[in-house]
This record gives structure tokens, sequence and C-alpha cells, in this order.
């Protein structure tokens, strides 16, 4: 008999979430609206916040050519700490330096990371209104997605803390507590946008990476060619890595309810984001 969809571990972050949202909800529930959000909703778009992260700092760190980057697994080149696959054998074959990728919690990533051991954490915080919408495209362009509904049920439940990773707002802010750890490299999606010299300079020392001055602006016009794939693809009418991707679906009702409920787990923080780029 073949193996339990249920009994089986999700083996990518698709599959985490669409178990996730079956235990919630039972069976999928069918959109009821439509306009901009429903026309981008399943497109499929290789890469959000994370993903173009993990490719920019694979570029930094190996001096590597954004073709080869789309001709590889990278994935493989950088595999996610919590997911059965490629899994952990697949980190133990890794050679040092090793670049590993996760989601998870500041407290529970392995304790060598909380005592300055290793060499680097590298987290990158988005302003939650652009993830929020990113995040819903995301659940809506996999197959192994079983979340159907609304952007603004899925918005309500992000604010709540319901989706498969937990709250984002105590997420960003356990590794903002950690920011100035010589271990740590606390970066914002928008400081790619606003000026990707700079945080590709920063990357590269903070990674131990040397570049004279030509090396370096090559490696910025990489990234670029990386930024542009995801956000400006002319296939998708919202690019989903695009700053300032909420004003075009959030409504004057829901920005209100979000502002209030981002004052009150928020308010007592000095991590802030520029929500009007």
């Amino acid at each position: 008999m073949a193996e339990s969809e249920v009994a089986r571990p999700p083996k990518h972050p698709g599959e985490f979430e669409s178990k996730y949202f079956e235990l919630q909800t039972g069976a999928p529930t069918r959109p009821s609206g439509r306009g901009k959000m429903e026309e981008i909703a399943n497109f499929p778009c290789r890469r959000r916040g994370t993903s173009l992260l993990q490719e920019v700092v694979y570029l930094v760190s190996q001096g590597a050519d954004p073709d080869e980057i789309g001709l590889m697994n990278i994935d493989e080149q950088l595999p996610v700490l919590e997911y059965p696959q490629p899994g952990l054998d697949i980190i133990k074959e890794l050679t040092s330096p090793r670049l590993i990728k996760s989601h998870l919690p500041y407290r529970f990533l392995p304790s060598d990371l909380h005592s300055g051991e290793s060499k680097v954490i590298i987290y990158m915080a988005r302003n939650p209104k652009d993830l929020v919408v990113s995040y819903y495209q995301f659940h809506r362009s996999l197959r192994t997605m079983s979340y159907r509904g609304t952007f603004q049920e899925f918005c309500r439940r992000f604010m709540n803390d319901k989706l498969g990773y937990g709250s984002w707002f105590e997420h960003v802010q356990e590794f903002w507590q950690h920011h100035m750890d010589s271990n740590v490299l606390f970066l914002k999606y928008e400081d790619m946008h606003k000026d990707l010299a700079a945080l590709v300079e920063q990357l590269a020392r903070f990674l131990g990476v040397a570049y004279d001055k030509a090396q370096l602006e090559s490696m910025v016009e990489h990234c670029h060619q990386l930024i542009d794939q995801c956000c400006n693809a002319d296939a998708l009418s919202v690019g989903r890595g695009r700053i300032g991707l909420w004003k075009d679906i959030f409504t004057v009702s829901m920005n209100e309810k979000f502002d209030l409920v981002y004052k009150q787990k928020m308010g007592k923080c000095d991590l802030t984001f520029d929500f009007y780029l």
C-alpha cells in the first residue's frame, strides 16, 4: 500500500504549510472574491524574499554567476535545516563553510548558533505588509497548498499568528534582540532595493570574502540581475518581490486594522520598516 499522504512528513515549505491548513480548516475553501489579487495568486514565481537572499548570499560567498544559479538546484547548495528533503544527510556532506537556510525562530536554532561558535547568522526581515501579500501568493501558487481562501482571511490569519511558522511579530523581534551579536547580520529586504551595492559590500565583509573594486561592481551587477528577475517578471502583473506591493492590494479598512495590530505587537520594539518606498 502506498504511504499515506497524512503520515508522510512534508518535504518542502509548500507541503509544510499545506498540512497546517488541512489541520486548521479542513477541506480547502473556495475563493469568494476576484480582482487584482485573484489574477496573480496562481502564478508560480520561484523567488520570495528569503529565496532571493539565499541566491544573493550564494553569489557573494562563492563568487558565482547568476546564470550558474539558474541551472542548479539552489536548495541542495543551501539546504533547509528543518525539512526532511534534502535533509540532514545533505547538510553533513557539505564542506565548510556550509550555507544552511532555516525559517525557524531564533530559540529553535542549534545551540552553537546562540553561543557564537558558528560563524554567521544572516537574517532578513521584510516589511510585513509586503510580506503577507507575497506569502499569500506563495500559498496559492503551489499545487501542494490546500489554502484557497481570500486574501482578507489570510491576512487575518497572519495578524492573529495563525500561519504555519507561528507569529511573524515574535519571530522578527527575537532576532532583532540579537542584531548586535558579532555573529548576526540583520538585514532588511528593502535595503536590496535602496542601496544594493552597500548591502553586497556588507555581506562580503560579514562573510569574510575579499573583492577588489572591479570584482565588487561585477558582483553587484550580478545581484541586480537576480533581483530584476524576481521583481520585474513580464508575465506577472505584480512582481512578488517588488517593494510597495501591499499598496495595490490592501483596502483602507484592512490597512487600518493591520496598523492597529502592528502597533500593539511591535510597539515596544525599536525595529522600524519603511512602508512607503
